[in-house]
């Protein structure tokens, strides 16, 4: 028993919209991420916690108006937020590229050098 198609795109855009807003209060904006040091911790809790924010928001929204629509359309857009924060926090200042996890790269350095193992952390 789901909604009308008019009225179910509708909501399933206003979630879209709750879930960027959700984003938007509870991590840095996007242009503070990418200038912040590529992998900063702080940056991942604030990430995770809104994607699981508005991860919950969706579930009760669509739970409550029992229409799918909703919980794609929702859902769509807690994966865009939570890949555009995660992206930005990957990028180094100091070169604009992306510094993968587990590399070192210096900033002069096209390639990225040997992988780096961590011990035991």
């Amino acid at each position: 028993m789901g909604l009308k198609p008019e009225s179910s795109v509708m909501i399933g855009l206003a979630t879209a919209a709750l879930v960027w807003s959700i984003h938007s209060n509870v991590t840095p904006t996007i242009a503070d991420i990418r200038v912040a040091p590529p992998g900063d911790k702080d940056i991942a809790s604030s990430r995770k916690a809104a994607t699981m924010s508005s991860a919950a928001a969706v579930s009760a929204i669509s739970l409550i108006a029992k229409d799918p629509t909703i919980f794609i359309i929702g859902g769509a857009m807690v994966i865009i937020a939570d890949v555009v924060t995660r992206h930005a926090n990957t990028i180094n200042p100091e070169t604009s590229r992306m510094l993968l996890p587990g590399l070192r790269q210096s900033p002069t350095q096209d390639v990225p050098a040997e992988p780096v193992f961590m011990s035991g952390e």
